[in-house]
């Protein structure tokens, strides 16, 4: 998404280390590119998780993209906000052209040098533009968003185990959130969704240690 802000830290470069562990014999007998989902909540790190994982794999001699399910929302998103405004029961995965984003990941697996078209979002112009991915080889696919999980196409899935109250000062770090208390509502519905994707993903990356010290703490 054009606009969006990463602010990397060892957080991620951990849980990025513990998907490419998960990933090394696969790719050591892979014969095409292979698709890797990072899933969570919002503000767990996805993104930043998605770009270190791709910046190690590029590191060791592979070739790596991201494709971020944020480009792939049916609206742009102070548009989608509206709607959501309208509806909140339009909240979930019918938001996301879930089923372009798999068709998407299946042709870099099949040809990676053939060009894709792809959407991208401008943030502040809350617009949809379109890309064209050329590459010359591709080894890895690193697909990231709350829902990505959920992709048929993918080889490898990790999901980071942080909820929307764990990841809130985040969230207001990044400043994307219009309106807080309707996106605590938002957020809200989207954990009971998101969560069951903890129970399918091939590598779990936990909550940092303060906030499972934090939460232990509330709980007693």
């Amino acid at each position: 998404m054009i606009g969006d802000r990463l602010v990397i830290t060892d957080y991620h470069r951990a849980g990025a280390a513990q998907v490419l562990v998960a990933l090394q014999e696969r790719l050591a007998t892979a014969t095409r590119p292979l698709g890797v989902a990072i899933a969570g909540e919002s503000g767990s790190g996805k993104s930043e998780t998605a770009h270190c994982l791709a910046a190690m794999l590029e590191a060791t001699g592979k070739r790596a993209i991201v494709l971020g399910q944020d480009d792939y929302f049916r609206l742009p998103p102070k548009t989608n906000h509206r709607r959501r405004l309208q509806d909140i029961s339009w909240v979930g995965p019918d938001e996301v052209r879930l089923e372009l984003m798999d068709a998407h990941i299946a042709a870099l697996k099949a040809d990676a040098t053939a060009p894709l078209a792809k959407p991208i979002i401008d943030f502040e112009a809350d617009r949809i533009n379109n890309e064209m991915l050329e590459l010359d080889r591709l080894d890895v696919i690193v697909a990231e968003g709350t829902y990505t999980c959920m992709l048929k196409n993918v080889d490898c899935r990790a999901f980071i185990n942080r909820s929307y109250h764990q990841t809130k000062k985040a969230r207001l770090t990044r400043g994307r959130d219009p309106n807080i208390e309707f996106i605590e509502n938002v957020l809200a519905i989207e954990h009971e969704i998101i969560r069951t994707q903890k129970d399918i993903a091939d590598v779990v990356i936990d909550a940092p240690e303060e906030e499972r010290g934090a939460a232990k703490r509330e709980a007693e």
